[in-house]
This record gives C-alpha cells, structure tokens and sequence, in this order.
C-alpha cells in the first residue's frame, strides 16, 4: 500500500460541478482531495479487504441474532423499549438491506482492524462509486497512470442490479428517497442512490425528512400527499425512534431502506457484543460496555458513543489519561470503550479504509485522510487504484 504524489487534473472543480459534485470542497477546505492516490495491489485487496469484509459482515449478523433474543443487551443499546418487537419482527421477516461501509485500520501487511460498521447511514457513495472512477479513468487517458491500473470498484453496478432485485419485491410501489434539509453531503449521496435506483427501473419521489407528513390514517405522506410505502431515508434509526412521530413508524405499512433491524448493526454497542462472541478474532479490536473493563484489558483504548457520526465525542486514552477528544452532541446514551489501534500514517497524514457492501458482497473502497487521529467529516477523500 503506496501513496503516490499526482497533479490534479485542469479544471476538475469544473467538471465536479457539472457532474452533481458539489461538495467537493466544504467550508473552504478541500474534501475531494486528487493530489495523491493510494495504489494496492490485487492481493491486498482481495485478500486483506475484501474478503474480511464479507466476514465481519457475517460476524455482524450473528451478533445481531443475539441481540435481539437478549433483552439485558437490547436495554444497553439504548433501543427504546416500545420498538423491540418491531425490530425484532424486522429481522425475523428477512427484510432486505441495500449497503453498509465497514471503517478499517490497514496497513498493507497487518490484518484490518474493524473501527465501526456505519450499516444504516453512510456517507461518501457518490464520490465511492461514482466519482473516483472517472477520476481513474482521466488520469489513465492523460497517461498520469498506467493503462492497466483498475479499481476495487463495482459499487454502481451492483446499487443497480441490486435496486433491480427489490424491485422485483415492490412491483407498483414508488420508492421515496428522504434526507434533511441543508445538508449537501446526504444531499449529493440520495440523489445518487436515487439515480441508480431510476436506472433500474424503479419510480422515484424526493422528499426532505422535514416534510414527510402524517396522513389521514396511520400514514406517512409527501408534499403532494401521497401515500408513502417504501423509503430511502438518510436518517438515523436512532434518531427516528426518538422524533415525535416515532409511535407512527409501528403502524403506517413502510417498507424501509435500510430496515429496523439495522438499528442493531450501526450501533457501536454492537463492538463488545463481537468480542465477546468472537474472542482475538484478527480482524476485530477488543471492546467493553464499561470503562473499568477497558482499564483491566487495555493500557491504551478509545472512548466512543454508542449513537455518534462522522468521529465526533471520540477520546482516545493512555494509561487512563485523555490523550485527544473531538468535539459534538452525542454521548448521552452512553459509551463503549475499544482498544486503540493506530491508523497508517503517510507523511502527516493518518489513513482511514472505508470497505463497502452491497447485499452482503464486498464491493469498492474509499479511503480518507486526516493529520487528526480522529476521522471526521471534513477528513480528505482521496482515490485508489489498483496495480500487481
């Protein structure tokens, strides 16, 4: 695994923009960032990446299976009480799932370490799927890269063929896509997913989260009052079975992308509850639901919030002394405390792998950068190639 120096390419920001890209760069700082690429090879990927992938994947959901036949840990998941037979049901019903993006620390010889599984609401499928293989493709016709190089990169196709499959699920149902207001990111990456989706066949409706209405009856409604049946929505299970109009999701006939059961997977109370179940396993990092347990364990361990996104209320200790925190509003439902694992760092900067999946298959990467230990959402996004 190298990090190789590129010039960019002329009048990118231009090309970005007329392409739907339009948070490549945020609050005056470069998110898309083309001034380097990582090159792995074929082994890597598919040895140390990809199939890891698929495996945790696998170990995810076993842990999920226990969750949910465990009263006492659904209680430390912070899964409000009037939602377990829903979820459960969820789960027993087998309803489908679109993606997920495991965080992985990787070296380029170590195993990868799961950080996090983000199942419910990931972020960065735009520039994933889409945008870094238009970069790959420039670069190679502008001979910066050679001919042969490829991608770890199959995610548009398999979005497509996977909205394809669902479709089959919900022949007349229009498929609503909903994220919240002012938010360009989610905004960007909805409309993404939407495109594939219409690719596939499916008709589509946009509505932003604060406009979904409550119809007569016990149903959720857009701005022209139609009923809605099947949702895309980039939100936060957790946050939805908090709003006002959570009693609501019990009763109106939604079938949700991604689906209750993943309330479960995206939790980070779903770390100690793999490490319990799959002791020293090589791609996992030790993890405890109390500080005192880190303590006995572990000299150095990092403090995360079950509910938290893009790395915000993060510490990361040593010897029981707070080494750095990252700033935000989460960490009232409580915490879980993993064992720190250091990220590669090229130059100055620490290097974070995102691993995605598509209906359970391994299918692209992204990586991101940071001079921070901690990952946030203003962390770089910087594209990959593949060569050997």
């Amino acid at each position: 695994m190298i990090r190789f120096p590129t010039p960019e390419r002329p009048g990118w920001q231009e090309k970005a923009e007329q392409f739907g890209f339009h948070f490549h760069t945020m609050y005056g700082e470069p998110y898309w960032d083309e001034s380097n690429y990582y090159q792995l090879t074929l082994t890597q990927v598919e040895h140390d990446l990809e199939q890891p992938t698929e495996d945790i994947h696998q170990l995810c959901l076993q842990a999920v299976e226990r969750v949910l036949n465990d009263d006492e840990l659904l209680a430390r998941f912070q899964i409000p009480k009037p939602f377990w037979t829903w979820i459960k049901d969820s789960w027993r019903n087998q309803d489908p799932c679109l993606y997920a993006r495991l965080d992985l620390a990787y070296n380029g010889t170590a195993p990868a370490k799961l950080y996090e599984n983000n199942a419910d609401t990931p972020t960065s499928l735009y520039e994933s799927g889409f945008w870094q293989w238009l970069w790959l493709e420039d670069k190679v016709n502008r001979g910066d890269i050679l001919r042969s190089a490829d991608q770890f990169n199959s995610l548009q196709e398999k979005l497509i063929h996977r909205f394809a499959q669902l479709r089959t699920q919900h022949p007349d149902d229009v498929l609503h896509f909903a994220c919240c207001q002012d938010t360009e990111e989610d905004r960007g990456t909805v409309q993404y997913l939407q495109d594939c989706a219409e690719e596939a066949g499916i008709e589509c409706k946009f509505v932003y989260i604060e406009d979904i209405g409550h119809g007569e009856g016990d149903v959720f409604t857009d701005l022209d009052d139609q009923v809605i049946t099947w949702m895309f929505k980039l939100y936060p299970w957790e946050f939805m079975l908090r709003e006002d109009y959570a009693p609501l999701l019990l009763s109106a006939k939604v079938k949700w992308l991604e689906p209750p059961w993943k309330a479960i997977v995206s939790n980070k109370a779903i770390l100690p509850v793999l490490w319990e179940m799959f002791p020293d396993h090589k791609n996992l990092l030790p993890a405890y639901f109390t500080e005192q347990e880190a303590r006995q364990h572990l000299s150095r361990y990092v403090k995360k919030p079950i509910f938290a996104r893009e790395g915000a209320n993060v510490s990361i200790f040593e010897d029981g002394k707070e080494l750095v925190s990252s700033d935000g509003p989460y960490g009232e439902e409580g915490f879980i405390y993993q064992g720190y694992y250091p990220m590669p760092k090229f130059g100055d900067d620490y290097t974070l792998i995102g691993s995605w999946l598509v209906d359970e298959v391994a299918s692209g990467l992204s990586i991101r950068e940071d001079k921070a230990l901690i990952t946030q959402d203003l962390s770089r996004f910087i594209p990959h190639v593949i060569i050997g």
